[in-house]
């Protein structure tokens, strides 16, 4: 256990980094001034200057940071990042979350290049007793494109969105010899079938062999569902289906990563479960960051177009000091946010 929680921490380090990289890489190619480039956070082991840029390593193996010169307030330097037009600084910004998306789409196209078939969202057939094999209902061939609202790109996706249903009918969309056909309020609901021990569905489904192009496929749209599980489960945090108690932080990330390590039948299955696991932290940051809360990327970005909006109408700059007033009060929520999300990871650690 204590082995897959070091390599845990690393490569949540890794990510940060990893983003901070894009952000660098980017700022240098669009010729803004970037005075530190550091892997690491806390007391410095480690520092060179080379040109105008001091690149350190930091002991806390958790993060980075880069620092552009007029990031965060005004510099006469016309290479400083205030000075920038919009559109140099919205890429930028934006380049740290594309990164995290890109780290793990990789990821996702490692670990999918390894399988050998695919379970496709395609009816194969009915176990005995199945109620609703009909014109007016399912048959086999049927490829169900959607379950309430939500599209269904892979057998995984069915299984999610059959369970968030509660076993309450659903709303289907399936596609049938080319035409796609509404199933509204439709009973699909577990019950028991003969020869099971537990309420199922009564559906099978049919396997697709793997190809270079099914891999490659299987890999973005699982990158896609997992941007979609952020977007979900931010709609179950307002509307009161999930709360505070149901998030985790980077402690509770990283006990779960090496809860995922210990419990796996073998090494290559650990390095498997642990990749995919990284991969969707790496996208849940690359999502998270592009929100528009203050002290994160995305409220940059809204602060970006918001004074493109008043540039435009008054033809004057909005004052940067506002920006730093919502960023610091952001910056302040969202420690206090961590703080909380902390003890309620340590909670449930001792619990």
């Amino acid at each position: 256990m204590a082995f897959y929680i070091i390599i845990a921490i690393l490569m949540f380090g890794v990510l940060i980094a990893l983003h901070e990289f894009g952000h660098f890489i980017t700022a240098k190619l669009l010729g803004v001034r970037i005075n530190e480039f550091s892997i690491g956070m806390g007391p410095l082991l480690w520092s060179q200057k080379r040109g105008e840029t001091q690149y350190s390593l930091r002991a806390i193996p958790m993060g980075g940071f880069c620092a552009m010169e007029g990031e965060d307030d005004d510099s006469d330097d016309p290479r400083a990042f205030s000075n920038k037009p919009a559109w140099k600084k919205f890429i930028i910004l934006v380049a740290g979350s594309f990164m995290n998306f890109l780290t793990g789409l990789v990821l996702l196209i490692l670990i999918f290049g390894q399988a050998t078939a695919f379970v496709t969202p395609v009816i194969a057939d009915f176990m005995e007793g199945f109620p609703y094999e009909s014109e007016a209902g399912l048959l086999p061939g049927d490829r169900i494109v959607s379950v309430n609202g939500e599209h269904i790109f892979s057998k995984s996706d069915l299984d999610f969105f059959f369970s968030r249903a509660g076993g309450e009918n659903m709303d289907l969309v399936i596609e049938r010899n080319g035409q796609k056909l509404v199933r509204e309020d439709f009973p699909l609901v577990p019950r028991e079938y003969p020869g099971y021990d537990r309420l199922m569905y009564g559906l099978t489904f049919t396997v697709q062999e793997a190809t270079p192009f099914t891999r490659l496929q299987q890999s973005w749209y699982s990158a896609v569902d997992m941007v979609r599980l952020v977007k979900i489960s931010l709609v179950d945090l307002f509307s009161g289906r999930a709360g505070i108690k149901d998030m985790s932080g980077p402690i509770g990330i990283v006990n779960a990563i090496g809860e995922v390590g210990a419990e796996s039948e073998s090494r290559m299955d650990a390095l498997m479960n642990i990749l995919n696991f990284v991969a969707f932290i790496a996208i849940n940051l690359a999502v998270m960051n592009l929100l528009p809360i203050p002290a994160l990327d995305g409220g940059r970005i809204f602060f970006l177009v918001v004074n493109g909006i008043f540039t435009l109408f008054t033809r004057r700059r909005l004052d940067p000091k506002y920006e730093s007033y919502v960023n610091a009060a952001g910056f302040v929520c969202l420690i206090l946010l961590m703080v909380v999300v902390a003890v309620n990871d340590v909670l449930k650690l001792i619990q």
